[in-house]
Protein backbone atom coordinates (compact mmCIF):
# COMPACT_ATOMS: atom_id res chain seq x y z
CA UNK A 1 0.00 0.00 0.00
CA UNK A 2 0.97 3.61 -0.42
CA UNK A 3 2.27 5.43 2.66
CA UNK A 4 0.55 8.42 4.25
CA UNK A 5 3.70 9.49 6.12
CA UNK A 6 7.28 10.06 5.09
CA UNK A 7 9.28 8.56 3.58
CA UNK A 8 6.80 8.00 0.75
CA UNK A 9 6.78 5.12 -1.71
CA UNK A 10 8.02 7.55 -4.37
CA UNK A 11 10.45 9.98 -2.78
CA UNK A 12 13.49 12.07 -3.65
CA UNK A 13 16.81 12.79 -1.99
CA UNK A 14 16.73 16.58 -2.08
CA UNK A 15 18.81 18.64 -4.49
CA UNK A 16 17.62 19.64 -7.96
CA UNK A 17 19.36 21.19 -10.94
CA UNK A 18 19.68 24.95 -10.49
CA UNK A 19 17.51 26.89 -12.96
CA UNK A 20 19.37 29.23 -15.35
CA UNK A 21 17.88 32.29 -13.64
CA UNK A 22 19.52 31.36 -10.33
CA UNK A 23 22.88 30.68 -11.97
CA UNK A 24 22.71 34.00 -13.79
CA UNK A 25 21.75 35.86 -10.62
CA UNK A 26 24.61 34.28 -8.64
CA UNK A 27 27.08 35.25 -11.35
CA UNK A 28 25.78 38.84 -11.30
CA UNK A 29 26.05 38.95 -7.51
CA UNK A 30 29.70 37.92 -7.69
CA UNK A 31 30.32 40.76 -10.15
CA UNK A 32 28.59 43.24 -7.85
CA UNK A 33 25.81 43.90 -10.34
CA UNK A 34 22.99 42.93 -7.98
CA UNK A 35 22.51 42.70 -4.21
CA UNK A 36 22.08 39.64 -2.00
CA UNK A 37 18.43 40.67 -1.59
CA UNK A 38 18.02 40.68 -5.37
CA UNK A 39 19.38 37.12 -5.48
CA UNK A 40 17.02 36.06 -2.71
CA UNK A 41 14.01 37.34 -4.68
CA UNK A 42 15.08 35.30 -7.71
CA UNK A 43 15.51 32.22 -5.49
CA UNK A 44 12.06 32.79 -3.98
CA UNK A 45 10.40 32.77 -7.39
CA UNK A 46 12.28 29.69 -8.59
CA UNK A 47 11.61 27.76 -5.37
CA UNK A 48 7.89 28.53 -5.61
CA UNK A 49 7.90 27.18 -9.16
CA UNK A 50 9.90 24.05 -8.34
CA UNK A 51 7.65 23.14 -5.39
CA UNK A 52 4.61 23.20 -7.66
CA UNK A 53 6.49 21.22 -10.29
CA UNK A 54 7.23 18.47 -7.77
CA UNK A 55 3.57 18.36 -6.77
CA UNK A 56 2.44 18.29 -10.41
CA UNK A 57 4.33 15.06 -11.20
CA UNK A 58 2.72 13.28 -8.26
CA UNK A 59 5.29 13.55 -5.48
CA UNK A 60 3.77 13.87 -2.03
CA UNK A 61 6.69 15.90 -0.74
CA UNK A 62 8.79 18.77 -2.01
CA UNK A 63 12.20 20.22 -1.26
CA UNK A 64 13.48 23.66 -2.20
CA UNK A 65 15.98 21.89 -4.45
CA UNK A 66 18.72 23.32 -2.22
CA UNK A 67 18.51 26.33 -4.57
CA UNK A 68 19.93 28.72 -1.97
CA UNK A 69 23.05 26.60 -1.44
CA UNK A 70 26.38 26.29 -3.17
CA UNK A 71 27.20 22.97 -1.44
CA UNK A 72 24.95 20.31 0.07
CA UNK A 73 26.89 20.46 3.34
CA UNK A 74 29.24 23.43 3.70
CA UNK A 75 26.47 26.06 3.61
CA UNK A 76 24.88 24.48 6.68
CA UNK A 77 28.04 23.58 8.58
CA UNK A 78 29.77 26.94 8.07
CA UNK A 79 26.86 28.70 9.79
CA UNK A 80 27.11 26.63 12.98
CA UNK A 81 28.55 28.54 15.90
CA UNK A 82 32.25 27.63 16.14
CA UNK A 83 32.68 26.78 12.44
CA UNK A 84 34.06 28.70 9.48
CA UNK A 85 34.44 28.22 5.76
CA UNK A 86 38.03 28.36 4.47
CA UNK A 87 39.92 27.63 1.27
CA UNK A 88 42.54 24.87 1.44
CA UNK A 89 45.16 24.32 -1.25
CA UNK A 90 43.16 21.47 -2.78
CA UNK A 91 39.51 20.67 -3.31
CA UNK A 92 37.79 17.32 -2.77
CA UNK A 93 39.08 14.71 -5.22
CA UNK A 94 36.38 12.85 -7.15
CA UNK A 95 36.90 10.32 -9.93
CA UNK A 96 38.80 12.36 -12.51
CA UNK A 97 37.76 15.80 -11.25
CA UNK A 98 38.36 18.06 -8.26
CA UNK A 99 35.91 20.44 -6.59
CA UNK A 100 36.40 24.10 -5.74
CA UNK A 101 38.81 24.69 -2.86
CA UNK A 102 36.26 25.06 -0.06
CA UNK A 103 36.16 23.34 3.33
CA UNK A 104 34.89 23.87 6.89
CA UNK A 105 36.89 23.80 10.11
CA UNK A 106 36.05 24.11 13.80
CA UNK A 107 37.56 27.18 15.47
CA UNK A 108 35.31 27.57 18.53
CA UNK A 109 32.81 25.84 20.80
CA UNK A 110 30.06 24.26 18.74
CA UNK A 111 26.45 25.37 18.98
CA UNK A 112 23.38 25.74 16.79
CA UNK A 113 22.51 29.45 16.48
CA UNK A 114 18.92 30.62 16.82
CA UNK A 115 19.33 32.61 13.62
CA UNK A 116 20.79 29.86 11.43
CA UNK A 117 19.77 30.93 7.91
CA UNK A 118 18.38 27.53 6.96
CA UNK A 119 15.56 27.93 9.47
CA UNK A 120 14.30 30.85 7.39
CA UNK A 121 14.88 28.80 4.23
CA UNK A 122 12.68 26.05 5.63
CA UNK A 123 9.91 28.46 6.66
CA UNK A 124 9.71 29.80 3.12
CA UNK A 125 9.59 26.24 1.73
CA UNK A 126 6.82 25.33 4.17
CA UNK A 127 4.63 28.20 2.95
CA UNK A 128 5.00 27.10 -0.66
CA UNK A 129 4.26 23.47 0.23
CA UNK A 130 1.08 24.45 2.06
CA UNK A 131 -0.16 26.07 -1.15
CA UNK A 132 0.88 23.07 -3.26
CA UNK A 133 -0.54 20.54 -0.72
CA UNK A 134 2.69 18.56 -0.32
CA UNK A 135 4.93 17.88 2.69
CA UNK A 136 8.03 20.06 2.98
CA UNK A 137 11.24 18.07 3.29
CA UNK A 138 14.38 19.69 4.73
CA UNK A 139 17.86 18.29 4.14
CA UNK A 140 20.98 19.02 6.21
CA UNK A 141 24.32 17.20 6.48
CA UNK A 142 24.75 14.53 9.12
CA UNK A 143 26.91 15.42 12.14
CA UNK A 144 29.40 12.74 11.06
CA UNK A 145 30.23 14.83 7.99
CA UNK A 146 31.70 17.66 10.08
CA UNK A 147 34.29 15.30 11.57
CA UNK A 148 35.06 12.80 8.82
CA UNK A 149 36.07 14.97 5.88
CA UNK A 150 38.72 17.01 7.71
CA UNK A 151 39.22 14.70 10.65
CA UNK A 152 40.68 15.82 13.94
CA UNK A 153 43.13 18.10 12.07
CA UNK A 154 40.25 20.39 11.13
CA UNK A 155 39.22 20.81 14.79
CA UNK A 156 41.03 23.36 16.95
CA UNK A 157 43.14 21.60 19.58
CA UNK A 158 42.93 24.72 21.74
CA UNK A 159 39.13 24.55 21.76
CA UNK A 160 38.86 20.75 21.86
CA UNK A 161 42.00 19.14 23.29
CA UNK A 162 39.79 16.12 24.05
CA UNK A 163 38.06 14.78 20.92
CA UNK A 164 35.36 13.15 23.05
CA UNK A 165 34.25 16.59 24.25
CA UNK A 166 33.99 17.65 20.60
CA UNK A 167 31.68 14.71 19.85
CA UNK A 168 29.55 15.55 22.91
CA UNK A 169 29.15 19.15 21.76
CA UNK A 170 28.47 18.00 18.19
CA UNK A 171 25.65 15.76 19.40
CA UNK A 172 24.17 18.54 21.54
CA UNK A 173 24.42 21.00 18.65
CA UNK A 174 22.47 18.71 16.37
CA UNK A 175 19.88 17.93 19.04
CA UNK A 176 19.30 21.67 19.27
CA UNK A 177 19.07 21.86 15.46
CA UNK A 178 16.45 19.10 15.33
CA UNK A 179 14.34 20.95 17.89
CA UNK A 180 14.74 24.25 16.05
CA UNK A 181 13.56 22.78 12.76
CA UNK A 182 10.65 21.08 14.51
CA UNK A 183 9.64 24.35 16.14
CA UNK A 184 9.79 25.95 12.69
CA UNK A 185 7.22 23.40 11.50
CA UNK A 186 9.50 20.74 10.00
CA UNK A 187 8.08 17.23 10.20
CA UNK A 188 10.35 15.61 7.58
CA UNK A 189 14.07 16.10 8.14
CA UNK A 190 16.91 14.28 6.40
CA UNK A 191 20.53 14.02 7.52
CA UNK A 192 22.63 13.51 4.39
CA UNK A 193 25.69 11.37 4.99
CA UNK A 194 28.63 10.33 2.83
CA UNK A 195 30.44 8.80 5.78
CA UNK A 196 28.74 5.40 5.98
CA UNK A 197 29.63 4.74 2.34
CA UNK A 198 33.22 5.94 2.84
CA UNK A 199 33.57 3.48 5.73
CA UNK A 200 32.82 0.76 3.16
CA UNK A 201 35.71 1.86 0.96
CA UNK A 202 39.18 0.50 1.65
CA UNK A 203 40.72 3.50 -0.10
CA UNK A 204 38.87 5.96 2.13
CA UNK A 205 39.69 3.93 5.26
CA UNK A 206 43.36 4.02 4.33
CA UNK A 207 43.21 7.80 3.94
CA UNK A 208 41.69 8.41 7.37
CA UNK A 209 44.09 5.99 9.04
CA UNK A 210 46.98 7.82 7.37
CA UNK A 211 45.92 11.04 9.05
CA UNK A 212 45.78 9.40 12.46
CA UNK A 213 42.08 8.59 12.95
CA UNK A 214 40.87 5.49 14.78
CA UNK A 215 38.91 4.14 11.83
CA UNK A 216 37.88 0.95 13.62
CA UNK A 217 35.74 2.81 16.17
CA UNK A 218 34.21 5.52 14.00
CA UNK A 219 31.01 3.59 13.24
CA UNK A 220 30.11 3.37 16.91
CA UNK A 221 31.10 6.99 17.58
CA UNK A 222 28.98 8.34 14.74
CA UNK A 223 26.01 6.14 15.64
CA UNK A 224 26.17 7.44 19.22
CA UNK A 225 26.27 11.07 18.09
CA UNK A 226 23.39 10.58 15.65
CA UNK A 227 21.20 8.74 18.14
CA UNK A 228 21.72 11.45 20.76
CA UNK A 229 20.94 14.15 18.22
CA UNK A 230 17.59 12.65 17.17
CA UNK A 231 16.56 11.01 20.46
CA UNK A 232 14.14 13.74 21.56
CA UNK A 233 12.32 14.25 18.26
CA UNK A 234 8.53 14.23 18.72
CA UNK A 235 6.51 11.28 17.47
CA UNK A 236 5.15 13.24 14.51
CA UNK A 237 8.60 14.04 13.11
CA UNK A 238 10.24 11.72 10.59
CA UNK A 239 14.03 11.75 10.33
CA UNK A 240 15.77 9.87 7.54
CA UNK A 241 19.31 9.69 6.21
CA UNK A 242 20.75 9.46 2.72
CA UNK A 243 23.98 7.53 2.22
CA UNK A 244 26.04 8.82 -0.71
CA UNK A 245 29.26 7.72 -2.41
CA UNK A 246 29.97 11.20 -3.73
CA UNK A 247 28.05 13.27 -6.24
CA UNK A 248 29.78 16.09 -8.12
CA UNK A 249 29.12 16.77 -11.82
CA UNK A 250 28.03 13.13 -12.23
CA UNK A 251 31.22 11.71 -10.70
CA UNK A 252 31.83 9.78 -7.47
CA UNK A 253 34.38 9.12 -4.73
CA UNK A 254 33.91 5.76 -3.02
CA UNK A 255 33.10 2.16 -3.93
CA UNK A 256 32.02 -0.79 -1.84
CA UNK A 257 28.85 -2.54 -0.72
CA UNK A 258 27.14 -1.76 2.60
CA UNK A 259 28.15 -4.97 4.39
CA UNK A 260 30.89 -3.42 6.60
CA UNK A 261 28.47 -0.87 8.11
CA UNK A 262 25.03 -2.39 7.56
CA UNK A 263 24.42 -3.74 11.06
CA UNK A 264 25.50 -0.54 12.81
CA UNK A 265 23.75 1.73 10.33
CA UNK A 266 20.45 -0.10 9.82
CA UNK A 267 19.98 -1.64 13.26
CA UNK A 268 22.18 0.62 15.39
CA UNK A 269 20.99 4.07 14.34
CA UNK A 270 17.47 5.20 15.14
CA UNK A 271 16.49 6.74 11.84
CA UNK A 272 13.01 6.22 10.43
CA UNK A 273 14.30 5.65 6.93
CA UNK A 274 17.43 5.11 4.84
CA UNK A 275 17.93 6.40 1.30
CA UNK A 276 20.52 4.00 -0.10
CA UNK A 277 22.30 4.21 -3.44
CA UNK A 278 21.83 1.18 -5.66
CA UNK A 279 22.38 2.57 -9.15
CA UNK A 280 25.72 0.92 -9.91
CA UNK A 281 27.88 -2.10 -9.12
CA UNK A 282 29.86 0.12 -6.72
CA UNK A 283 26.98 -0.18 -4.24
CA UNK A 284 27.08 -3.97 -4.06
CA UNK A 285 24.05 -6.20 -3.61
CA UNK A 286 20.92 -6.04 -1.48
CA UNK A 287 22.11 -8.68 1.02
CA UNK A 288 23.11 -6.12 3.71
CA UNK A 289 19.46 -5.06 3.94
CA UNK A 290 18.87 -8.17 6.03
CA UNK A 291 20.02 -6.11 9.03
CA UNK A 292 17.02 -3.79 8.79
CA UNK A 293 14.79 -4.59 11.80
CA UNK A 294 11.29 -5.75 10.99
CA UNK A 295 8.77 -3.04 11.81
CA UNK A 296 8.37 0.58 10.80
CA UNK A 297 11.77 1.47 9.35
CA UNK A 298 11.88 2.06 5.59
CA UNK A 299 14.68 1.56 3.08
CA UNK A 300 14.31 3.81 0.04
CA UNK A 301 16.24 2.07 -2.72
CA UNK A 302 17.92 4.40 -5.18
CA UNK A 303 17.91 2.27 -8.31
CA UNK A 304 17.22 5.26 -10.59
CA UNK A 305 20.46 7.12 -11.24
CA UNK A 306 20.74 10.89 -11.00
CA UNK A 307 24.14 10.88 -12.72
CA UNK A 308 22.98 10.37 -16.32
CA UNK A 309 19.95 11.36 -18.33
CA UNK A 310 19.18 7.93 -19.78
CA UNK A 311 15.81 6.84 -18.45
CA UNK A 312 15.56 3.45 -16.78
CA UNK A 313 12.97 0.89 -17.85
CA UNK A 314 10.02 0.24 -15.55
CA UNK A 315 10.45 -3.53 -15.72
CA UNK A 316 14.11 -3.24 -14.70
CA UNK A 317 13.19 -1.14 -11.67
CA UNK A 318 10.47 -3.56 -10.64
CA UNK A 319 12.94 -6.42 -10.96
CA UNK A 320 15.37 -4.61 -8.65
CA UNK A 321 12.61 -4.02 -6.10
CA UNK A 322 11.76 -7.71 -6.26
CA UNK A 323 15.42 -8.56 -5.60
CA UNK A 324 15.50 -6.21 -2.60
CA UNK A 325 12.29 -7.74 -1.24
CA UNK A 326 14.13 -11.03 -0.73
CA UNK A 327 15.90 -9.35 2.20
CA UNK A 328 13.36 -6.70 3.29
CA UNK A 329 9.58 -6.97 3.13
CA UNK A 330 8.11 -4.96 0.25
CA UNK A 331 6.10 -3.02 2.80
CA UNK A 332 9.38 -1.66 4.21
CA UNK A 333 10.68 -0.54 0.83
CA UNK A 334 10.27 2.65 -1.19
CA UNK A 335 11.79 4.09 -4.37
CA UNK A 336 13.81 7.18 -5.31
CA UNK A 337 16.70 8.34 -7.45
CA UNK A 338 20.03 7.26 -5.93
CA UNK A 339 21.06 10.82 -5.03
CA UNK A 340 20.14 14.42 -5.60
CA UNK A 341 20.66 15.98 -9.02
CA UNK A 342 22.88 18.83 -7.85
CA UNK A 343 24.78 18.19 -4.64
CA UNK A 344 26.69 21.33 -5.58
CA UNK A 345 25.44 24.28 -7.58
CA UNK A 346 27.28 23.00 -10.68
CA UNK A 347 24.82 20.11 -10.95
CA UNK A 348 25.04 16.72 -12.62
CA UNK A 349 25.40 16.28 -16.37
CA UNK A 350 21.79 15.90 -17.51
CA UNK A 351 18.97 18.24 -18.47
CA UNK A 352 16.10 19.50 -16.34
CA UNK A 353 13.73 17.61 -18.63
CA UNK A 354 15.65 14.38 -17.96
CA UNK A 355 15.63 15.12 -14.21
CA UNK A 356 11.84 15.47 -14.12
CA UNK A 357 11.40 12.33 -16.21
CA UNK A 358 13.41 10.41 -13.59
CA UNK A 359 11.28 11.68 -10.73
CA UNK A 360 8.05 11.03 -12.65
CA UNK A 361 9.27 7.50 -13.35
CA UNK A 362 9.70 6.91 -9.61
CA UNK A 363 6.11 8.06 -9.03
CA UNK A 364 4.71 5.90 -11.83
CA UNK A 365 6.55 2.75 -10.75
CA UNK A 366 5.59 3.27 -7.10
CA UNK A 367 1.93 3.59 -8.10
CA UNK A 368 2.13 0.35 -10.06
CA UNK A 369 3.97 -1.57 -7.33
CA UNK A 370 2.18 -0.28 -4.23
CA UNK A 371 -1.08 1.01 -5.72
CA UNK A 372 -2.31 4.57 -6.17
Amino acid sequence: MQRTKAPFRADEVGSLLRPPRIKEARARLEKGEISADDLRKVEDVEIEKVVHKQASIGLRLATDGEFRRSWWHFDFLAKLTGCELFHPEEGIQFAGIQTRHDAVRVIGKLNFPDDHPMLAHFKFLKKQCEIAHVMPKMTIPSPAVLHFRGGSKSISKQVYPDIEVFFEDLAKTYRKAVKAFYDAGCRYLQLDDTVWAYLCSQDELNKIRARGEDADNLQEVYARVINYAIAERPADMTITTHVCRGNFRSTWISSGGYEPVAETMLAGTNYDGYFLEYDSERAGGFEPLRYLPKGNKIVVVGVITSKTGQLEKKDDIKRRLEEASKFVALDQLALSPQCGFASTEEGNILTEEEQWAKLKLAVDVANEVWGK
